[in-house]
């Protein structure tokens, strides 16, 4: 578990090689490890893009990071529990965004399918990071 939570926590070096086409322009405004750090990027969800500058919270620290975009209601939680004999860890992302430009159920259900395919091929890239030892 320890392993994941520094690789999550790292913002300079570790992350930027998780992001997946769909982040543009990331970079790091101040801090880079943990609680305190300031990112900013573009994201494309379907055809729309945003620009997000993001302040970096540890409500429990080694288990919880957040990640709270200002002036906008994007919020990703990443959350890390032990499984099994305490050989695994089971990481949850938890992705809220309330666009007020997103009206309507049908384009809040496209905005969702969207979120849920790009941050489950991040997902997948922290999976295969993290099998190669890197």
């Amino acid at each position: 578990m320890q392993r994941v939570w520094v690789l999550l926590r790292d913002y300079r070096s570790a992350r930027p090689r998780l992001l997946t086409g769909h982040f543009a322009g990331y970079a790091v405004q101040r801090g880079g490890d943990g609680a305190g750090t300031v990112i900013e990027f573009a994201l494309r969800v379907r055809r729309r893009e945003r620009s997000y500058v993001v302040a970096v919270e540890e409500p429990a620290p080694g288990r919880q990071l957040r990640e709270r975009a200002r002036g906008s209601a994007l919020v990703t939680t990443w959350t890390l529990t032990p499984g099994g004999e305490g050989e695994r860890t089971v990481v949850r992302l938890a992705v809220q965004l309330r666009d007020p430009d997103v009206r309507g159920w049908w384009a809040r259900r496209h905005a969702r399918r969207g979120l849920r395919r790009l941050y489950g091929q991040l997902l997948a890239r922290l999976d295969r990071h993290l099998a190669a030892g890197r």
